[in-house]
């Protein structure tokens, strides 16, 4: 059995609808504090990442966001993305994951 190796995905592969979207999830977690919204989004609009949707939500002082997000018109790839999140998460004290759709259904596929 070969083993997995995500960058092997062409993720146009797995684009159900055929829309050519490159389709990512982000998380965030940490304590809640004002500008977490703004950072994350702001970084995305300097990467050309469009935000398709948003969940955002804060339980007992904790922020917790889920982003799909669509780098189809962005020139950066997901591991510079992630490096810059990186760093936005340990200058905010934050938890951030980023994982790209066809990751997701590749490792839920039964």
């Amino acid at each position: 059995m070969q083993a997995y190796d995500p960058r092997d995905l062409d993720p146009r592969e797995l684009d159900q609808d055929n829309s050519g979207k490159q389709i990512s999830f982000i998380t965030v977690m940490g304590r809640d504090r004002h500008g977490i919204v703004a950072r994350v989004s702001s970084l995305l609009f300097e990467h050309k990442i469009n935000i398709e949707d948003i969940s955002q939500k804060v339980m007992r002082g904790n922020f917790v966001m889920i982003m799909m997000v669509d780098f189809k018109e962005s020139s950066s790839d997901l591991e510079d993305v992630k490096a810059a999140m990186e760093k936005l998460a340990e200058e905010m004290g934050l938890v951030v994951q980023i994982q790209h759709e066809a990751l997701f259904k590749t490792m839920h596929r039964v």
